[in-house]
């Protein structure tokens, strides 16, 4: 007896969409820094968009190694890349594997600053869980605020065939551009700062070889 055939993510119903409000932005950010001691340098992350456009002055920039997730793009985008009807991909830090990105140093001064805004950037849904995580550099470790995926958010999506999975970006454009554009992005820059991610850089060329937005079925 064959197994029935398993939705396809072009074609299901879009997960409930949901922006957070100033308040609970605002409550997230308070949690995260509620250990953190004003006037101290703070480390951020970046694994994806952050490491093109940071939005923030820094002081030190490092390659970094982050262990126990990877770089997926297993999040359902309904604004910055894609609509509600129409929803992209972004990446996420999903369980499993290790990360090759880059960690910012930030000086303490600017936290109050550039925080909130960081916050409105990759908190707007709640989809990420922000955590402080040992990150391995060449010279040293460093606790970095990370954002990984919340697994149990609803814009979360796992693993998809690769032919859906660029079916999707490849149809999708949101308020910042097309999905397309921020992946090959991504990828570029990664290539840029010397970080190898193979699967990310057959998924660029693919996308940057076809430009039909959908199979034919």
């Amino acid at each position: 007896m064959n197994s029935p055939t398993p939705p396809s993510a072009l074609t299901a119903p879009a997960p409930p969409f949901r922006l957070w409000t100033p308040e609970e932005r605002r409550a997230s950010l308070d949690e995260a820094l509620k250990h953190w001691r004003e006037g101290e340098d703070v480390w951020v992350y970046a694994y994806g968009s952050l490491i093109w456009r940071p939005d923030f002055h820094f002081q030190e920039r490092r390659l970094a190694t982050l262990r126990g997730h990877h770089r997926a793009l297993c999040l359902w985008s309904r604004v910055n890349r894609g609509t509600p009807e129409c929803p992209g991909l972004v990446f996420g830090l999903d369980r499993g594997g290790s990360c090759r990105g880059v960690v910012y140093r930030l000086a303490g001064n600017s936290v109050p600053e550039f925080f909130p805004a960081l916050w409105n950037r990759e908190m707007s849904t709640g989809a990420y869980l922000p955590r402080w995580i040992n990150c391995a550099t060449d010279q040293g470790s460093v606790r970095a605020l990370v954002f990984i995926m919340n697994r149990d958010n609803p814009a979360y999506i796992r693993t998809l065939p690769e032919p859906e999975l660029l079916a999707i970006v490849r149809r999708a454009s949101g308020s910042c551009g097309p999905c397309t554009e921020y992946v090959v992005q991504t990828a570029s820059a990664l290539r840029e700062a010397g970080i190898h991610d193979a699967r990310l850089d057959r998924i660029a060329r693919q996308l940057e070889e076809q430009t039909d937005p959908l199979p034919d079925n």
